[in-house]
């Protein structure tokens, strides 16, 4: 079987399918029927709860923006068996503007990444104004609006299901670590990580897809890959496809990295390596660009990769960088690096690397 590698170059656009991660919705005549502090009661309406469930069986996510007394929006949303489905609830008087890039930064999405549902037109046209990349829907136009191809990943995998538990998961990680007295290696160690690095198989390339679609700052090139071309390449004798997953003790971060290495006789091609933003602050991004240094280096190969400056993936630069690449080529935003064989890395000693052939 014979793959082709395009050379990367200008940066495709983002595929439409599957574009919103985050739906963050207003509460009063939005989520529920009436006005919370003015009616006392109110009545949660069937068809957003309906919504809610649907989108995360499918890894969308969700969370709140609402003008409110936090601690009775809270407490009816409990009522309603609703508290476990938002993550990071933004429940106080500032502009929903303000909540959302909360939520940007306390769940590392792009703003780009958001939807925002609110009965209000005077509130969309604020966030519309304040943060432009955010979709705003009318809570009158829900049902169509939320059945676009934007709100619906083109795969639903295994790990879609669990998106929020492992959002969850992170959040719980965060707020013990803001409470950690010691070192931030000390930490780490805490933490029991295992790193496992494996050959793609066929079950693994809807998250793999996924992976390239939804990673931007830690993605070398930007570039997205189809199911079916990940398949083709998995399968090329040319071409090795690994995925690497990560656990700890607060449970799974799923599959986290993908690598595509086109292997020549004496030069090996790195056309794309990718990790999960989730993993940014593990001091793990450099695990898996070690290992195929190290697999370069028993084939007698030197190592060279393919790097696109996208304005988003500077994280991943700089990762290239510590690893010990250095540039050898530019074409415009097409940059090519070589690797430093001699710089190879062990796993942090906070992290077990299992190795599965």
């Amino acid at each position: 079987m014979t793959v082709t590698t395009e050379r990367a170059g200008a940066l495709p656009a983002k595929p439409v399918q599957g574009r919103i991660k985050c739906i963050v919705w207003d509460l009063d005549n939005t989520v529920w029927d009436g006005t919370l502090l003015e009616d006392g009661e109110v009545t949660v309406r069937p068809v957003v709860v309906k919504l809610i469930h649907e989108l995360d069986r499918k890894g969308v996510l969700h969370s709140v923006a609402s003008k409110n007394d936090r601690d009775a929006a809270m407490e009816k949303l409990r009522e309603f068996g609703l508290e476990e489905m938002f993550l990071h609830p933004q429940i106080s008087w500032n502009a929903k503007s303000d909540s959302i890039r909360n939520l940007a930064k306390a769940l590392n999405l792009g703003l780009d990444a958001f939807a925002f549902v609110d009965d209000q037109e005077f509130e969309r046209a604020e966030v519309a104004h304040q943060v432009p990349e955010v979709t705003c829907v009318d809570v009158l136009e829900l049902e169509e609006t939320l059945a676009r191809p934007d709100f619906h990943p083109r795969f639903v995998t295994d790990e879609s299901a669990q998106r929020r538990a492992m959002y969850r998961g992170q959040l719980a990680r965060e707020e013990l670590e803001q409470e950690f007295v010691g070192t931030n290696e000390e930490f780490l160690a805490g933490l029991d990580m295992t790193f496992t690095i494996a050959p793609a198989r066929r079950e693994d390339l809807q998250r793999a897809e996924e992976l390239t679609v939804r990673t931007n700052q830690l993605n070398s090139t930007g570039r997205t890959y189809s199911y079916d071309e990940l398949d083709a390449l998995r399968e090329s004798p040319d071409h090795l496809l690994l995925v690497a997953s990560l656990t700890d003790v607060f449970g799974s971060y799923g599959k986290i990295g993908l690598a595509l290495v086109e292997k020549g006789e004496d030069a090996w091609r790195l056309r794309m390596m990718l990790m999960s933003c989730r993993v940014m602050s593990r001091g793990v991004g450099m695990v898996l660009l070690n290992h195929i240094m190290r697999l370069a280096g028993e084939a007698g190969a030197v190592v060279r990769a393919d790097f696109v400056e996208t304005g988003r993936n500077r994280m991943m630069q700089i990762t290239y960088a510590f690893a010990g690449f250095r540039e050898v080529s530019r074409d415009g935003a097409h940059v090519v690096l070589e690797a430093d064989l001699g710089a190879v890395q062990p796993p942090p000693a906070y992290v077990k690397l299992e190795i599965t052939e």
